[in-house]
């Protein structure tokens, strides 16, 4: 079972943003089991000079092959993650919130 995280991003720092990923994997395994594989959706090595728009269609790509989405706190207040939740749900991927 493959899991999609969608997150806020935009004014974090890279280790705000990994360590929510860590808690949101650590329940996930939780309930899910230790084979739940992780889809890698934090693009640490980005293009210097990609827009919101390459980021949000990469996680697009990344969405069509999760199982399950998991949404993490205040998702819906962000673009990008408003549209992989319209996405999820459109494409019938099983959602889960914070």
């Amino acid at each position: 079972m493959k899991l999609f995280i969608s997150q806020p991003m935009k004014d974090k720092t890279d280790d705000e943003i990994k360590k929510e990923r860590n808690k949101i994997i650590e329940a996930a395994k939780k309930e899910y089991g230790e084979d739940l594989e992780v889809i890698d959706s934090f693009f640490e090595n980005a293009p210097h000079d990609a827009r919101p728009l390459w980021f949000l269609a990469k996680s697009l790509e990344l969405l069509s092959t999760a199982d399950i989405a998991f949404f993490a706190t205040n998702w819906e207040k962000y673009r990008g993650c408003s549209i992989e939740h319209e996405c999820a749900k459109q494409y019938g991927i099983k959602i889960i919130y914070d």
